[in-house]
């Protein structure tokens, strides 16, 4: 399996121009979104898909500029030839993390291949969380409930090793199969002790949803998210740009969320509208920083 996202969730290209966005995504430069009120969200990480052409080419030179950026968590993800520890391996990897004073909190990773490596490996240098990046598109209810008993076969391997288990959505997840929706079978179908969910924000908008309802609906189910910015104003399905520059009010959704158990909160960044990938990650961590909630 190839970590390409686009070549696995193609779901119809656009999104139409009627999709109703705006009541969920409010510009992020409205009052709420200036308040200084709340607190600042301490500790934040970055996916490192967010880097995907820079990784491979110098995995150690990146890591310290995002330490420089004032990362202090990194999300990885599993790489096709240099895996999740970036060739360091597992142990070469933690020395380095710890040397640039970040932790490795969580990755993406294959979950149909050599998975109970991946968790004993992850868990040997404290990662707490593997994560299901997609599941292909669902074709009805029967399929939902099979996946969802698998994420509980994932969640007990990860538990006996002592970290836990996710699985992070995409759009596909929030369409009505036969009156109900994936993500709902999902969380309704799985274990709450062996398995969490990293709510992508930025494609539960894009789904047409809101965010903070989901938050709510399912409290302390969510404890992982991703911080992506939506191009104001755009009918794309996949439109990101800087945090703090686009449509999405990451101020009163990341409120809700502390409030509704969320544990983790990592930026992302898959499109660069006015910059480069690197350049991105500096700018979308000075926002991190600022942020109240």
């Amino acid at each position: 399996m190839n970590y390409k996202r686009r070549e696995f969730i193609r779901l119809g290209g656009q999104l139409t121009a009627g999709l109703a966005l705006g009541s969920l995504a409010c510009n992020s430069m409205s009052e709420k979104s200036k308040s200084t009120d709340g607190k600042s969200i301490g500790d934040f990480g970055l996916q490192l898909y967010s880097l995907r052409d820079d990784m491979p080419k110098d995995p150690k030179g990146v890591l310290k500029q995002l330490a420089s950026f004032g990362y202090k968590q990194i999300e990885s993800y599993d790489h096709s030839e240099m895996g999740i520890f970036w060739g360091m391996g597992a142990a070469g990897f933690k020395k380095y993390m710890d040397e640039l004073g970040m932790t490795a909190v969580s990755s993406h990773c294959d979950i149909n291949k050599d998975f109970e490596r991946k968790v004993n490996e992850a868990a040997s240098i404290g990662i707490r969380y593997l994560i299901c990046p997609w599941m292909d598109a669902q074709k009805d209810l029967d399929e939902c409930k099979k996946i969802a008993a698998q994420f509980n076969q994932c969640g007990e391997i990860c538990k006996k090793a002592g970290i836990r288990f996710a699985y992070h959505n995409h759009d596909q997840e929030f369409k009505v199969i036969d009156g109900q929706m994936a993500q709902d079978i999902f969380i309704q179908q799985t274990d709450a002790s062996l398995v969490d969910f990293e709510m992508d924000i930025y494609w539960v908008v894009t789904a047409g949803h809101d965010p903070e309802a989901w938050l709510k609906k399912y409290p302390n189910r969510f404890r992982l998210c991703h911080v992506k910015d939506r191009v104001k104003g755009t009918t794309k399905r996949e439109d990101t740009c800087d945090l703090g520059t686009g449509s999405i009010d990451y101020p009163s959704i990341l409120k809700t969320a502390r409030k509704q158990g969320m544990q983790y909160y990592i930026a992302e960044q898959e499109h660069y509208p006015n910059s480069t990938p690197i350049k991105s990650a500096e700018v979308d961590a000075g926002y991190m920083k600022r942020l109240k909630i």
